[in-house]
């Protein structure tokens, strides 16, 4: 048996409200200390005051087996502080080593069959919160110590400690859905008494519509906003939303209940094929927080107790049962009934409680709006307690699922202390939940938050609908980061930094080409650029020519060219030392291809036996491509008959001919002829010299990053070819 955790002098009354925000800035050095070391004082306290009513084994338990026990949440948001501000360099002293390492990582909610049973050596709830007090007495001695600059940017101790705050109220938040999934027998009722559960049970009214007019939407927060954020919150990103109607309360449990004793759960015709799967797998048959009994009726657990199913809450569901339920709906009424996307919920924010006005501003110094921040209840209270204008909990009381898988506004940046917050979850698995719950508090309480989690997992959420002929975008995008070694490697090459002054290989060789098109009058209607590899010559060229056929013989290659074509972004990591990385993305837009990406077609094909209607170009450009083809003879023959007469084939190459790419017996140079050196150069001008003019050569040098401290630097030779007018096809 653990030793017990004794109860401190913590009330967990909701009388003692946290702030919800703290303002970056200010005039007074000294108080902003005070501020932040306040906020941080109540966020930890509140933690800890949420892990009381907790027998010890409770602490043990895997109450939701994708998840770790409760042990290691309570050790996790004190470990989050040390290894953040070593991460930071603000300290290189660690508290307990051993506890850094084992509370560090695992927090990430796994997918449904995902069931990880390894066994872990759990410290004592004695020993872990001696860790904490330890922890928190280090983070008090920063804030008092650490140098302090208003306003509170991003690369400084004060940001680090506000990550910390937040991220410690997410944690209360997932803990505490963790803790409903507890054997009642493993909470102490009398501990437990603070945690205010609501008594109004009733009957909720019917399903009522609202219509909402058609609005321009911006989402985004700005970087001049007052209050902390997560990266996956900072951009801008432009939305029209057409009208539509929205249910002016969120769904009852009533409601809900109607579906299920209608088979809902059994009719797999309502589920998506990823919410039959998760049925087939774990023989759901009601909402999770429900638990029949014996006379045919449902109790519903709440934190630390249980109680009749209150059929005038909200239900709290999954995005999959979410979707379902939306699917009967649309059948019964026979209107395109479905969860609102992230901008209509804005809207609907925005029109009914003018969070608009608030700014840069939002929640510093203002009331929470609704059953949120722990004001009103440790639970969920009826669906018309709390109304917003003509709506009711826009805010609060449960989260609401929405149709918008989560991903980055463009100008998205990680943060680097904490470079895995959001990206893995852009995966188009990950759903966006808006409005907060009960037990939301600070960041979460705020119209610029944004949380997602997979279809499958529960929090304290349910949901709204809306009717609507508007569609939302396929939940199964490609929107992850490129993790292919050599992909994004390729991807910084086209896209990335210069590096030690020499200039981006494919904007130098697209400028020369260009130099040579206009000083030789060349028609500029159509360009072949052939291995194009991801893409950049392809958009310089289209910059210039009328329609540019962009082939490549990789579609590893010729996707990361298409997605940003298609969806202005694209994004990669690259190594920096080891399993270090670091992200990146690039903007379509800010590239200034957004006029003309357009003119491109990208297509996969072999540059020695491409498709007969690739012909009659002005310009072939084959980049890097000669010394990697297995016949480079017969692309040479092929590639003279699809240029017009007077047109510019353009080739670059460091010639490392080498045998794994082109036997050697086809090599096109560097070898001996005769006993005498013959190049690449000496063997193009004897090939192509019957239907070719030589109009020079020079040198592009090149520097392609493997990692942070690793650099290829190489010189390719470009060769310009004139075709001759009497050259025949």
């Amino acid at each position: 048996m653990q030793q017990s955790l004794s109860p401190k002098q913590v009330s967990t009354s909701q009388a003692q409200i946290t702030p919800r925000s703290i303002s970056l800035t200010g005039t007074d050095v000294a108080s902003k200390r005070e501020e932040l070391l306040a906020y941080f004082n109540a966020t930890w306290e509140q933690y800890e005051s949420l892990f009381l009513p907790l027998h010890d084994d409770a602490y043990y338990l895997r109450a939701e087996r994708l998840r770790h026990p409760l042990i290691f949440y309570f050790g996790h948001t004190a470990t989050f502080y040390i290894n953040k501000m070593v991460l930071a360099k603000f300290t290189d002293a660690r508290v307990n080593p051993a506890f850094e390492a084992m509370f560090a990582i695992g927090v990430d909610e796994m997918s449904w069959d995902d069931l990880d049973e390894s066994h872990y050596d759990w410290p004592s709830i004695t020993e872990v919160q001696a860790y904490r007090d330890k922890v928190k007495a280090r983070i008090v001695s920063l804030i008092r110590s650490m140098p302090l600059e208003l306003p509170i940017t991003q690369d400084c101790p004060a940001w680090l400690i506000l990550m910390g705050i937040e991220h410690e109220r997410i944690h209360l938040e997932t803990s505490s859905v963790i803790m409903r999934m507890l054997p009642l027998e493993l909470i102490d009722p009398e501990r437990a008494k603070d945690w205010l559960v609501c008594s109004d049970i009733g009957l909720p009214p019917a399903i009522e519509w609202l219509p909402m007019e058609a609005a321009a939407i911006t989402l985004g927060k700005q970087a001049s906003d007052q209050t902390y954020g997560w990266d996956n919150e900072y951009g801008s990103e432009e939305h029209t939303v057409d009208a539509f109607k929205v249910s002016t309360t969120l769904i009852s449990n009533l409601n809900f209940a109607q579906f299920v004793e209608a088979g809902g759960y059994q009719e797999h015709r309502y589920w998506t094929l990823e919410g039959r799967e998760w049925l087939d797998f774990t023989q759901a048959r009601h909402p999770r927080f429900w638990r029949p009994t014996l006379n045919g009726k449902f109790l519903q657990r709440n934190l630390f107790s249980e109680m009749p199913l209150p059929p005038n809450w909200p239900v709290e569901v999954n995005y999959l049962e979410a979707k379902a339920y939306c699917n009967w709906q649309a059948e019964q009424s026979g209107r395109p009934v479905r969860l609102p996307s992230e901008a209509e919920w804005q809207h609907m924010r925005d029109s009914h409680l003018g969070v608009g006005a608030e700014g840069a501003n939002e929640g510093i110094g203002l009331p929470a709006t609704g059953n949120i921040n722990l004001e009103q209840f440790a639970s969920s209270c009826p669906i018309t307690a709390n109304p917003h204008g003509n709506l009711y909990d826009i805010t609060g009381n449960v989260w609401q699922w929405t149709e918008t898988a989560i991903d980055g506004y463009p100008g998205f940046g990680v943060h680097p202390w904490y470079d895995d917050f959001s990206t893995p979850t852009f995966d188009g698995k990950h759903n966006l939940i808006k409005g907060g719950s009960w037990i939301s508090t600070g960041n979460e309480t705020l119209a610029s938050s944004r949380y997602g989690f997979r279809r499958h997992f529960f929090q304290h959420a349910g949901f709204r609908m809306v009717i609507s002929d508007s569609t939302v975008q396929s939940q199964e995008q490609d929107n992850v980061y490129e993790t292919d070694a050599l992909v994004a490697q390729y991807c910084e090459f086209h896209y990335g930094s210069d590096y030690f002054s020499v200039k981006n290989f494919p904007l130098a060789c697209i400028e020369n080409l260009m130099e040579q098109v206009r000083d030789k009058n060349i028609d500029t209607t159509k360009a072949l650029d052939l291995g194009c590899a991801v893409g950049r010559s392809s958009f310089e060229l289209a910059k210039h020519f009328q329609h540019v056929d962009a082939v490549d013989f990789s579609a590893r290659f010729i996707q990361q060219g298409v997605k940003l074509q298609s969806s202005n972004r694209l994004r990669y990591t690259l190594p920096l030392e080891g399993d270090i990385v670091e992200y990146r993305e690039v903007l379509l837009d800010k590239l200034g291809y957004d006029d003309i990406k357009d003119r491109i077609q990208f297509l996969q094909g072999d540059a020695c036996n491409l498709k007969p209607e690739l012909t009659d170009y002005n310009v072939v450009f084959a980049g890097n491509l000669i010394d990697r083809l297995y016949e480079p003879k017969l692309f040479l023959d092929s590639i003279t008959k699809r240029l017009l007469p007077d047109g510019l084939l353009v080739l670059t190459s460091p010639y490392t001919w080498l045998e794994e790419y082109t036997d050697k017996d086809n090599w096109l140079g560097g070898v001996k002829v005769n006993g005498e050196n013959f190049s690449t150069l000496d063997a193009l001008k004897q090939h192509l010299g019957e239907a070719f003019e030589f109009e020079g050569a020079q040198d592009v040098p090149f520097v392609i990053r493997e990692t942070a401290r690793k650099y290829q630097h190489t010189v390719a030779q470009m060769s310009i070819w004139r075709k001759k007018p009497s050259a025949s096809k």
